[in-house]
């Protein structure tokens, strides 16, 4: 709360305190929020990946916020997208997005786009669900936000369309976390909390689950 609302930053963890309060930034504004990033031309949406970029990741000037990644990255078994691809990987998979019909199929795609291309050094996913948002809030759908207890889910979901294109999971995975934010009252803060504890959202051990309270 004293980091997204208050501009306070712990001594303890800056860096983390400054991802946080960047991504708050862009997700909370409305301004951004409305931006129907699937119309954007090419050149507007690249810029847009690498401003938000910057403002997450800005607290990490080792993590060159807003620029695009000039050494390959992988996560474990995974190899994303070589640097010299990124620019025309992103331009063609922009070009896909555009013609889905749509919204949550067009903001699942750019979703695993982003998340697959894996531009920057870091931050990606955040740039990625940010984007996704963006293009649900701004077509008036609900937004897609993943929990902590559903971060495994979501991994599982992006590695099995990634290494064997299997789509189902990931496309039942965020209609399943679309629905559990349709469901949290987030116009109070003590409700929204009280919402997500029932939920179970905030639960770190691994037998714990994503589930609707009765």
């Amino acid at each position: 709360m004293e980091i997204a609302f208050q501009d306070k930053i712990p001594t303890s963890r800056p860096a983390d305190a400054h991802d946080l309060l960047g991504t708050y930034r862009i997700v909370a504004n409305p301004s951004e929020m409305s931006i129907k990033v699937s119309e954007l031309a090419l050149k507007e949406f690249l810029g847009l990946l690498k401003s938000w970029h910057l403002s997450i990741m800005k607290g990490r000037p080792d993590k060159r916020p807003g620029q695009f990644k000039e050494v390959a990255n992988r996560a474990g078994q995974t190899l994303f997208v070589d640097p010299t691809l990124v620019i025309g990987t992103l331009r063609h998979g922009f070009e896909m997005a555009r013609a889905v019909r749509n919204a949550f199929d067009r903001a699942a795609f750019l979703m695993f786009l982003i998340s697959e291309v894996h531009p920057f050094d870091d931050g990606n996913g955040r740039v990625a669900r940010a984007v996704a948002s963006a293009e649900l809030v701004s077509n008036k759908e609900q937004r897609i936000l993943v929990p902590t207890v559903f971060r495994t889910d979501y991994m599982d979901a992006l590695r099995l369309l990634s290494r064997e294109g299997q789509s189902r999971t990931f496309a039942r995975m965020l209609d399943q976390a679309q629905e559990f934010t349709a469901d949290i009252d987030f116009t109070d803060f003590e409700t929204a909390r009280a919402h997500l504890e029932a939920w179970h959202a905030f639960d770190t051990d691994s037998e714990s689950r994503l589930r609707r309270p009765r």
